[in-house]
């Protein structure tokens, strides 16, 4: 079973996520992003979903760290977020992440994001 990293900072929107993909992945969660990341290195997750706006450390900071360490830079990481202004989407993009998915979250939307990237 394919790992999915969840971190977000509301327990509510990380609630959430849990039901969507509980019963096709194994999951793993975190609530901050100092914390995010070192389960990025400790856990060595299939996929990444990464809330921009976080406690500790932002999700941008939290992309290009991955991004920075060879040993997982290749994660595949989805932001997922309530920023939805023009360039926001383009902002994550550049930081690193792979896909991009804002709040509040389209179910179909979210199925389609993680099997494009890590299959079902």
């Amino acid at each position: 079973m394919k790992k999915i990293l969840i971190v977000e900072d509301v327990e509510m929107n990380r609630d959430l996520l849990v039901q969507l993909l509980e019963d096709d992945y194994e999951l793993v969660e975190a609530a901050d992003g100092r914390e995010g990341l070192a389960s990025v290195k400790s856990e060595t997750p299939d996929l990444v979903l990464l809330d921009i706006s976080l406690p500790e450390m932002d999700g941008y900071e939290v992309t290009r760290a991955v991004r920075a360490d060879d040993a997982i830079k290749d994660t595949p990481i989805i932001a997922v977020t309530a920023h939805a202004m023009a360039g926001d989407e383009e902002k994550a993009l550049e930081a690193g992440c792979n896909d991009y998915l804002t709040k509040p979250i389209d179910e179909e939307e979210l199925w389609a994001k993680v099997e494009k990237l890590i299959g079902g």
